[in-house]
Parts: structure tokens; C-alpha cells; sequence
């Protein structure tokens, strides 16, 4: 694995709907961001979201979907599933938008994108995982290039 670069989400207060089909179910709106490192940097294009149910027995599945301008204003679609894993508690603290040590829970992702053919055509011709840290008013996204 290489890293890539990384991804600042600046995140709204999820929009809780309770519970539907065995899962507690919410919506995080993308408010923008910034993207650095050293094979893509830009913005996160403000509109995207990410789509989460949270499971018993500590599994919360993630499915966000959102938009990156790069530096030389290229728009790339970004559909990025994954898995948050953590204890009752650590759920709910995150889910209060509190401030948890990383190393208390385990949140990867296997990213996938759509851009046009030319600079960046590399992001949908490689494969990628990523690790995701959740911050009170943001995440951040490490991607890694499987080579």
C-alpha cells in the first residue's frame, strides 16, 4: 500500500431517521473540505454525504458518496463503502459527535472513483483502502493505492 493523499470532510450534525430494517439510520451532509498528499490535491466539492446504518452488536456500515475538484479543476466522483467497528460505547460517544481516540475503533473503507479520461484517469484504474478518522466537526480519510 501507498499513500495517496488524504481527504478533510468537513461533516453537518447527522439527520437521524431511527430505526428502519434492523439498524439505527442517519445521513452526514459533506460540507466541503480539502484534499493534500502527494499524487492528488483540491477541495472537496460542498453537497455529498455519507449514508450510515448502525448495527447491534457494535457494526456500522457506511456508504458515502460525494465529489473532489482537483487542483486543476478536474471533478472526480468518489463512492466510498466501509465498515465503523466499536464498542456500544465508543458508538455513542462518536454518534454525540465527541472527540475518540482512533486506536478505540476500526473504520476502513474500499474508495472508488469516476473521473474523465486524462491526469487523474490513475484513481479509477488502481484499487484503494482507506482509513478514516472521525473528528467532531469532520473526517479524515487516508487513501492508499494498492500497487
Amino acid at each position: 500500500l501507498a499513500w495517496a493523499f488524504s481527504v478533510r470532510a468537513d461533516v453537518a450534525a447527522p439527520t437521524e431517521m431511527g430505526e428502519v430494517e434492523g439498524g439505527r439510520r442517519r445521513f452526514i451532509a459533506i460540507r466541503g473540505g480539502e484534499v493534500r498528499g502527494p499524487r492528488l490535491t483540491g477541495a472537496v466539492i460542498p453537497g455529498g454525504g455519507d449514508w450510515q446504518t448502525i448495527r447491534p452488536g457494535g457494526l456500522t456500515e457506511v456508504m458515502a458518496r460525494y465529489f473532489l475538484r482537483a487542483s486543476d479543476g478536474t471533478v472526480i466522483e468518489v463512492t466510498n463503502p466501509g465498515v465503523r467497528v466499536a464498542s456500544a460505547e465508543v458508538i455513542e460517544r462518536l454518534s454525540r459527535g465527541e472527540l475518540v481516540d482512533p486506536s478505540q475503533y476500526y473504520f476502513r473503507t474500499t474508495p472508488q472513483f469516476k473521473v474523465a479520461d486524462g491526469a487523474h484517469s490513475w484513481l479509477a484504474r488502481s484499487v484503494f483502502v482507506a482509513r478514516g478518522i472521525r473528528m467532531p466537526d469532520h473526517v479524515m480519510i487516508d487513501f492508499y493505492v494498492v500497487e
